[in-house]
């Protein structure tokens, strides 16, 4: 399946600005991020101009980032008081959903390009917000004043929702050549874009052999996508009459979600195509000799998907925002208020947050409806009591027929040891057309959310 002109059209426009150059602390002012020995010309004198925003009409709430969360933010601040004035930043023209586009990857009828991709102008302009295209490089804190590619934006609430990176250095990939290279070649498939038109022409033109499929640990993004991958793949493979076999190299001692379902799927429907491997934990990647190497040993392949652990992005460590204790580099905020410590007007959620709950669509799309009472209340000085994020994710297990399995669950509190934990989780291990039909059906749900 080639892309038509059409997606290609839409996709052009996506491409990411570039910030160009550093990035401003929390104690930086503009004056001397411009450079004070030259008048404010120095290499970031541009980050003073003033981004081209209509004046504020009220209480400015600005939100950066245009995923799940962000979406889910800057619409429903806007609902939940219309007289505050909601910018949302997002640095890409085009929103490409992540969940779902294990389909698109193997052809499933059920979800093309046009089904993922959609338009910040339409929701913006339903929902009286203004989408701004930009890069954030920077902020001050104590002047509230976010900088830009497109220039200076004044704030009275800050929203940070810039989602998670790959961290390749979690498998000993520190050569910034060899990062790339495996980027380019053997994308994660969990970074939505560009990452997931690569593996479908990719697939489109795998004659045969071995495709492996990894899976970090840590809380990655999409729990059960790496091993819906697997079984998208062998049904690809299967209906295609294709000779090949996909190799899960799992760093994790045993499936992370839906496992009976997963494990199920594994050795009846792709006995013969599918190999399990658990605990194989990534040392090192040969990605030019088509190897991963772990203290047992080493697998090699012919094509595949590799995906190390993920982090906080950068932009949380550029803010001075990154919580000292979160090993994935997240932000550093209050578990029930999601504000960061110490400032009472800046927020973080999303997969950006440290909380343990699961880095997936609908949680961040149920936690953006709170978070948004959260900002809205605090915008009028009130505070509401927190309120568990809601996981309901469907995994496929085939295309063909369309067949998954799911789980909804939400979460508890501790507020003695100030931990959380999974609460009224309900599995559905047992793969059905029925299922599979109600994942189109979900997603469907979720993108008139976030952009009706």
């Amino acid at each position: 399946m080639t892309t038509s002109r059409r997606d290609f059209i839409k996709l052009s426009g996506g491409a990411v600005l570039a910030a160009g150059t550093g990035c401003t602390g929390l104690g930086m002012t503009a004056q001397e991020a411009g450079g004070k020995e030259m008048g404010g010309a120095g290499p970031l004198a541009w980050i003073k101009l003033k981004a081209p925003l209509p004046k504020a009409k009220g209480q400015r709430v600005v939100v950066v980032g245009g995923g799940w969360s962000g979406l889910t933010i800057a619409k429903y601040v806007k609902k939940e008081n219309p007289a505050l004035d909601v910018v949302l930043i997002e640095k890409n023209s085009v929103f490409i959903s992540c969940p779902l586009t294990n389909l698109y990857c193997v052809g499933s009828k059920d979800v093309d390009l046009e089904f993922l991709t959609h338009s910040y102008l339409d929701p913006a302009r339903y929902n009286n917000y203004i989408y701004l295209q930009a890069t954030v490089v920077g902020a001050d804190f104590h002047s509230r004043k976010l900088y830009t590619s497109e220039g200076e934006v004044d704030y009275d609430y800050l929203c940070l929702s810039p989602g998670v990176e790959l961290d390749y250095a979690s498998f000993g990939v520190t050569d910034p050549a060899e990062e790339y290279h495996l980027r380019y070649t053997y994308p994660s498939g969990f970074m939505p874009g560009s990452e997931h038109l690569t593996i479908k022409e990719k697939l489109d033109n795998f004659d045969g052999g071995t495709y492996l499929v990894t899976v970090p640990t840590g809380n990655y993004r999409c729990l059960p996508g790496p091993y819906e991958r697997a079984c998208l793949v062998a049904n690809y493979f299967k209906t295609e009459k294709i000779k090949g076999k996909v190799i899960v190299a799992d760093a994790n001692a045993d499936i992370t979600i839906k496992k009976e379902g997963f494990h199920g799927a594994f050795d009846t429907l792709y006995k013969d195509y599918v190999e399990y491997m658990p605990s194989f934990e990534i040392t090192s990647v040969d990605a030019h000799g088509r190897k991963v190497m772990s203290d047992f040993g080493e697998v090699a392949f012919d094509d595949g998907t590799i995906y190390p652990r993920v982090r906080g992005s950068k932009l949380l460590e550029a803010l001075n925002v990154v919580n000292p204790q979160s090993p994935q580099k997240e932000a550093n905020i209050h578990p029930l208020h999601y504000n960061v410590i110490g400032q009472d007007r800046v927020f973080a959620a999303g997969d950006a947050r440290p909380m343990p709950f699961s880095k997936s669509g609908n949680t961040s799309n149920s936690e953006g409806h709170h978070v948004a009472k959260v900002i809205a209340a605090r915008a009028a000085g009130k505070e509401i009591p927190w309120q568990s994020p809601h996981t309901v994710c469907f995994s496929a297990v085939s295309y063909e027929p369309l067949q998954a399995i799911g789980v909804d669950a939400l979460y508890s509190y501790n507020s003695k040891d100030k931990s959380f934990a999974f609460a009224h989780v309900k599995l559905k291990e047992e793969w059905s057309s029925q299922l599979g039909q109600t994942d189109i059906q979900w997603a469907k749900g979720m993108f008139r959310d976030l952009f009706a």
